[in-house]
């Protein structure tokens, strides 16, 4: 399956079906992110409900800290 993943078309693994699979896979070793998949923002509690299809638009944000 092919994900447009933050502007660039990425190449994902069939056995990721869910969102919440999506951001386990990436590694992002934060612990808040925003997902916006298919034009709409998904709260925590709708990653792992939320199946991907070939073609999706996910738009992944995590805050970094700085000073």
């Amino acid at each position: 399956m092919k994900l447009f993943i933050n502007g660039q078309h990425k190449p994902i693994n069939d056995s990721i079906i869910s969102v919440s699979d999506l951001i386990d896979s990436l590694e992002l070793g934060v612990k808040t992110v925003v997902v916006e998949w298919n034009d709409q923002i998904l709260t925590k509690d709708l990653h792992s409900t939320t199946k991907l299809t070939d073609g999706d638009k996910i738009e992944i944000v995590h805050f970094v800290g700085g000073g």
